[in-house]
């Protein structure tokens, strides 16, 4: 996995992808201001106002996103920047559909569902012609002729009148159906928790595969709530948010049992990372704790995000809740994201069983590890604290 993760493509989608999500929240602030200026009702509801500006805004994150990766692709592979820039931008314009029309925010709404595959494909087909070219010829000439193949590809296209929207939209159906299953949320969860356990960052590991197809499953719930219709998918982007209180790992509870541990560096560690982990940030926690590479934590970084994911699909699967509308970055505080994302109240009290859910699988993992450490000589030291140091102390007892 983590000779895959290093793939440079993946690498650079991967690096690319947070700098595409400054452009949606960027676009999405400005619609929404001239939307309101423009003189949009106030009875309009908060949901509808927030659909209007956000289905635009994914449009604008995927000219971000086709200007972004191919620097990150060049920095990765070693190729010229200004070739993959012209071959990405150049196949992205024309794989645009057409007529552009007057109203430039309906038209970003319509491009948005497919266009963050259209920029990943243009980048992509730019790069494999570079390579291609590479191969017969040096130089920056050979990079110039693939950037000019890639751009006659995407003519080649238009000419036959292919839509690559419309392609990209019937490839996704069978994908989404079966993205959109409790199966397939298990294994992510499951996935993107094992790798942590490992040292490897597993939501970055999977962004550069999983985020695109999710991410268009959360616009196509964002337009069917924008023109009130049935919310066709479970599984989105932001359904992760009950699963992950506090970041992978479900740790928001770990920070807060560790505030208050018995174990004085524990409880250091607790009281510096809880307000971190409030905004779902806790690489801090996860190297300080240890949570990484520490045997006693293992079981619960995996099991109670399995837990939450199953609790969380039955209530929305259910209709106990709401399906997730909105995508609503991961740094909002759970609390306050799971309703901005499903604008239903019935959120609150999910995300909050969902916190003493976990809290209570936690408990006696924490606690176990505590009197583990208390067993030990010296403790409260962060050598000895560490499960390696631990480690080696108990092999030279067994020896002696």
């Amino acid at each position: 996995m983590r000779r895959a993760g290093e793939v440079p493509f993946i690498v650079a989608v991967r690096e690319a992808l947070p700098w595409s999500f400054i452009g949606l929240a960027a676009a999405f602030v400005a619609i929404l201001i001239v939307q309101l200026r423009a003189g949009a009702p106030h009875a309009t509801p908060l949901g509808l106002r927030l659909a209007a500006a956000l289905l635009p805004a994914f449009g604008v994150m995927a000219m971000a996103l086709v200007i972004v990766l191919p620097i990150r692709l060049a920095a990765a592979t070693g190729y010229g920047r200004a070739p993959l820039l012209l071959g990405s931008v150049g196949g992205f314009a024309l794989a645009m559909p057409r007529p552009l029309g007057p109203d430039l925010v309906a038209y970003l709404r319509f491009f948005g569902a497919s266009g963050l595959f259209i920029a990943i494909l243009a980048c992509a087909l730019c790069a494999t012609w570079i390579a291609a070219m590479r191969r017969v010829a040096k130089g920056p000439v050979a990079e110039y002729a693939g950037a000019a193949m890639a751009i006659a590809t995407f003519a080649a296209l238009e000419s036959l009148h292919v839509s690559l929207p419309a392609a990209i939209a019937a490839a996704l159906q069978p994908i989404a159906r079966l993205g959109d299953t409790y199966v397939a949320l298990m294994v992510i969860v499951a996935i993107e928790t094992l790798l942590w356990t490992a040292g490897v960052h597993g939501p970055a590991m999977l962004a550069a595969i999983v985020t695109p197809v999710y991410l268009t499953m959360q616009m196509q719930n964002t337009h069917a709530f924008a023109t009130h219709a049935p919310l066709p998918y479970i599984v989105v982007v932001s359904l992760f948010l009950f699963v992950f209180p506090g970041g992978a790992g479900a740790t928001l509870p770990l920070a807060a049992l560790l505030a208050i541990s018995r174990v004085p560096r524990l409880r250091r560690v607790g009281r510096a990372t809880i307000l971190p982990a409030i905004f779902n940030f806790n690489e801090p926690l996860l190297f300080a704790a240890p949570v990484v590479f520490n045997p006693h934590f293992v079981l619960p970084f995996v099991g109670a995000p399995l837990v939450l994911a199953t609790v969380t699909y039955i209530a929305v699967a259910g209709g106990l809740v709401a399906r997730a509308a909105f995508y609503v970055p991961s740094s909002v505080p759970t609390v306050v994201s799971t309703y901005l994302a499903t604008q239903d109240l019935r959120a609150l009290a999910l995300v909050a069983f969902n916190i003493a859910l976990a809290t209570a699988i936690w408990y006696p993992f924490v606690r176990a590890y505590e009197r583990y450490l208390a067993a030990l000589p010296q403790a409260a030291s962060p050598q000895a604290a560490s499960p390696q140091a631990a480690s080696s102390r108990a092999e030279s007892r067994d020896a002696r």
